[in-house]
């Protein structure tokens, strides 16, 4: 974890290397706020680091480590409020916004980190794959609240099908990676694992970056992290008719809830789906599949199989 504590000054990475000491393989935050206490995120409790509240030279530090001197660079990244980092990892970004027309310029005064620490689980889609492979791959949603590992799985399901697993050959993955947080890629390389015949289209907007991937790159399946809008579905829509299997995820608590978002509503009056996987997370356990509903809402998954952000 060197790529993270480099960020900091001695007297905080230090402090922050005794701290974590072997549990970084169940660290999921590291939260600053200028002037009071760090916080660290673990799977199942929250721990802090009353001893060090960072100040504005420590803040200056830490903007100066993630721009590599240069804010000018990161124009981009502050705008949208957070930078990857190597080894995958993504700083979020708060403080003062600047905006023109209602739209934000410029992300000023950043007084608040929260650096999510990035896990390869190799496999951890090995157990759901059967559900969503029927002679051939079927149109997939995951639906899950923040931190229950959507992000995760369908990373792993990307490297899966896109290596192939069993008996299934291998097939062409388009990854629209719009928050840089599947790939994780730095300068167009990514972080992480995503099999032998994955393409990703980094830092791109959803709804382009569909059609865009379809038009160069002819993949078999497109993966989507996150969609939401309007725009999204639509170019979603275009995308499977156009022939392409889609596989990708919602923020959301169940689908009574998200039948109730009219820019979702299409998606499940044309039945586009044939498998919407539900995500839950419990203190004890940070990431669970609850169930695995087919087109017509009726529960595949009878047996429940835990697996961790």
């Amino acid at each position: 974890m060197e790529e993270i504590l480099r960020l900091f000054p001695s007297n905080i990475s230090d402090s922050m290397r005794t701290k974590i000491a072997d549990r970084w393989g169940v660290l999921q935050e590291i939260r600053i706020r200028l002037f009071q206490p760090i916080e660290l995120v673990f799977d199942h409790h929250v721990e802090w680091l009353d001893y060090i509240k960072p100040n504005q030279q420590d803040k200056i530090f830490i903007i100066n480590r993630l721009s590599d001197f240069s804010l000018y660079r990161l124009e981009d990244e502050l705008r949208e409020g957070y930078i990857t980092i190597e080894g995958g990892h993504r700083v979020g970004l708060a403080g003062k916004v600047n905006t023109i027309g209602g739209t934000v310029k410029a992300l000023h005064h950043i007084t608040f980190f929260n650096i999510r620490i990035a896990k390869e689980k190799i496999g951890v889609a090995r157990s759901i794959l059967p559900y969503m492979c029927q002679h051939s791959y079927v149109n997939t949603l995951v639906v899950g609240a923040p931190q229950t590992g959507k992000t995760t799985l369908i990373r792993d399901v990307a490297r899966l099908i896109s290596s192939g697993w069993r008996n299934i050959e291998p097939k062409k993955v388009g990854i629209i990676d719009e928050r840089s947080e599947i790939a994780a890629s730095i300068k167009g390389i990514p972080q992480h694992d995503l099999g032998r015949r994955t393409d990703v289209l980094d830092a791109c907007p959803k709804a382009e970056g569909m059609m865009m991937m379809i038009r160069s790159m002819s993949p078999d399946i497109l993966v989507i992290d996150e969609i939401g809008s309007d725009l999204d579905v639509q170019a979603l829509l275009e995308a499977i008719h156009s022939g392409v299997t889609v596989i990708c995820t919602v923020h959301g608590q169940s689908l009574h809830e998200l039948k109730k978002r009219p820019s979702l509503y299409p998606l499940f009056e044309q039945k586009i789906f044939a498998r919407i996987i539900l995500l839950g997370k419990q203190e004890a356990t940070p990431g669970k599949v609850f169930k695995i509903y087919d087109q017509d809402e009726n529960n595949l998954f009878k047996t429940r199989k835990v697996y961790s952000r």
